[in-house]
């Protein structure tokens, strides 16, 4: 059985890495690593490729930025080259990136079986163009891979078949557990001069939240307060930077200026991380303000009080079982999680059903089963 694996952007690294680990298990499985370049950065993909033991991809497209009708398309155009190329019995895609729906549109057309990972998870928010992927994508894939209840109702109510359904777990859960010990080396720490406990982790990045200068600025306000009472690092992500210096922001916040080390700054900015920095990082936290998708699960397992600057989320099973609070944008909310975070160390979290590690071998099983019917 040939299986066509899909990465584009950095969270899709830690998805496919333990399916890839698994398949190698199994002779019967041919493996094809495709990286369509959505994310292009060549260190950055390098690191994150070195971080999790991912081998080199056998295809690299190389799209590279541009608008998400530009991306999808060029995507679809290269990507099926290949699959008419390699014929393969089954593509698997991850996430709600471009590169998700993308592949999975080449795939559907060409009659080749389509596995989405991560399956039926909804903001309800058709803003976000992450929601239109994974509404698309959940349309056209054959078998689809669940992490927590809410995406079978979600994928019942639109009408997909229950046998189609199957709840493995949570690959990247399955990455943080088997690389914990591993980020504990990570000299991140030492090198920032921070100690457990005593920083708060920032990620910001949605367009939602940085496109809109009112809004970006609304948060910076409340940043400038949580930094006079707990240090905040963060990896500071290439569309923010970009936005800070076209609102020219930094003379209304001096300490987003880079290169500052004075002590009432206690803002860090820093270059983008690899996987195991960062898992150090947040792992030692005293608490992450996000408005990622991923980290809302992985706060949760690590038992990490996490502040997610969104209305809404697709992960209620963070909210319900873990540590996640929505705040949205609202300055004075945003203050106000923090400072309860700051009364505890860690919050009180249950670790959602089969987030156990062992989502891969779980999923790479149902599809030998599937795939011989």
């Amino acid at each position: 059985m040939k299986i066509v694996n899909v990465v584009g952007a950095r969270p899709n690294y830690m998805k496919i890495a333990p399916l890839i680990e698994e398949m190698e298990k199994h002779a019967e499985i041919e493996t094809l690593l495709v990286h369509t370049g959505q994310h292009y950065d060549e260190n950055m993909s390098k690191l994150f490729f070195e971080d999790l033991s991912l081998p080199k991809p056998d295809v690299y497209l190389g799209i590279g930025s541009g608008t998400h009708a530009f991306q999808t398309a060029q995507i679809m155009i290269e990507f099926e080259k290949v699959l008419v190329r390699e014929r393969p019995d089954l593509v698997i895609v991850v996430g709600d990136v471009n590169s998700t729906v993308a592949c999975a549109l080449t795939a559907t057309k060409l009659g080749i079986k389509i596995a989405h990972v991560e399956a039926g998870l909804r903001s309800f928010d058709r803003s976000m163009p992450e929601e239109i992927n994974r509404l698309l994508t959940d349309a056209i894939s054959d078998f689809l891979f669940i992490t927590e209840k809410s995406a079978e109702d979600n994928l019942l109510k639109e009408g997909k078949a229950r046998d189609q359904i199957f709840f493995a777990g949570n690959v990247m859960i399955d990455t943080l557990l088997k690389n914990k010990e591993k980020a504990r080396q990570s000299q991140i720490l030492d090198s920032l001069k921070l100690r457990r406990r005593e920083y708060a982790l920032l990620t910001l990045h949605r367009p939602s939240n940085v496109d809109d200068e009112q809004i970006f600025v609304d948060i910076l306000k409340a940043l400038d307060v949580i930094r006079r009472k707990i240090t905040v690092v963060y990896p500071v992500h290439p569309r923010t930077k970009k936005k800070i210096e076209e609102f020219k922001l930094t003379s209304q916040f001096p300490f987003l200026e880079a290169g500052r080390t004075d002590d009432e700054k206690r803002f860090i900015m820093v270059e983008p991380l690899g996987y195991l920095d960062f898992l150090q990082l947040m792992s030692q936290a005293r608490c992450v303000l996000t408005d990622s998708g991923g980290i809302q699960e992985e706060t949760t397992v690590l038992g990490i009080p996490c502040i997610t600057l969104r209305h809404n989320t697709e992960r209620p099973v963070t909210i319900d079982q873990g540590t996640n609070t929505l705040v949205g944008a609202d300055r004075q909310r945003i203050i106000d999680a923090v400072c309860k975070a700051l009364e505890y160390d860690n919050a009180a979290a249950k670790v959602p059903v089969k987030w156990d590690g062992s989502a891969a071998s779980r999923i790479v099983q149902i599809l030998l089963s599937e795939m011989k019917k």
